[in-house]
């Protein structure tokens, strides 16, 4: 979504069968609300197919990976590190940093907004190391009140961009959804009604 920044987010952690249709709306959830990047583990094949039929079916760009090396991943990161934790400082206290750390904020008066860099956003899973909360630049909490990772996320990357996500382009969409008070209409590229599934029920059997 961002030509002069990458956002991207990490998955931390899945264990197959129990946590795929969370780990897939974590995807889903990063890609329709901003982020450029999904990285996966290894494990989650699964979840990475289901995403990147939705960005196929929908439109993007947004890239999906699976990786075996998440810590490394973590460490060698050459940006900043932000992990959304319920144990960690209240988003609405640090999320003017954040922004101002990766070049979202805006421009004093008198002066330059800060230059643009890269974002990793880490989203655990049922339990991340602690070194993790160690090498983040920030640990950030949503309410710091047990909920999903997928609304944490998604909480996150609107206060992030600031509501602008809501209103992308998608480029190379097969189908768009129609907003509209009541119905559920679906067309294709060419605007004709595509009556075929528009992507409600993305978990797999």
């Amino acid at each position: 979504m961002n030509d002069a920044r990458e956002v991207v987010v990490l998955r931390y952690g899945h264990r197959p069968g129990r946590d795929d249709r969370m780990t897939t709306h974590v995807g889903l959830t990063a890609r329709a609300l901003g982020a450029d990047r999904l990285i996966l583990p290894d494990n989650a094949g699964q979840s990475a197919e289901t995403v990147r039929d939705i960005t196929g079916r929908f439109g993007g760009p947004f890239a999906v990976e699976l990786r075996g090396d998440q810590k490394a991943i973590v460490k060698n990161f050459e940006g900043v590190v932000v992990h959304l934790t319920m144990y960690g400082e209240r988003v609405q206290d640090v999320e003017a940093e954040v922004r101002e750390a990766v070049g979202l904020d805006e421009p004093e008066v008198i002066g330059e907004a800060s230059p643009p860099r890269d974002l990793l956003l880490v989203v655990g899973g049922e339990k991340v190391p602690w070194a993790l909360y160690e090498r983040a630049d920030f640990n950030v909490g949503v309410t710091n009140q047990p909920h999903s990772e997928v609304a944490g996320l998604a909480v996150f990357l609107d206060r992030l961009f600031e509501g602008a996500e809501l209103d992308r382009e998608w480029e190379n969409a097969d189908r768009r959804v129609v907003p509209e008070a009541t119905g559920k209409t679906v067309v294709d590229a060419e605007g004709e009604s595509d009556d075929g599934d528009a992507g409600e029920n993305t978990e797999r059997d």
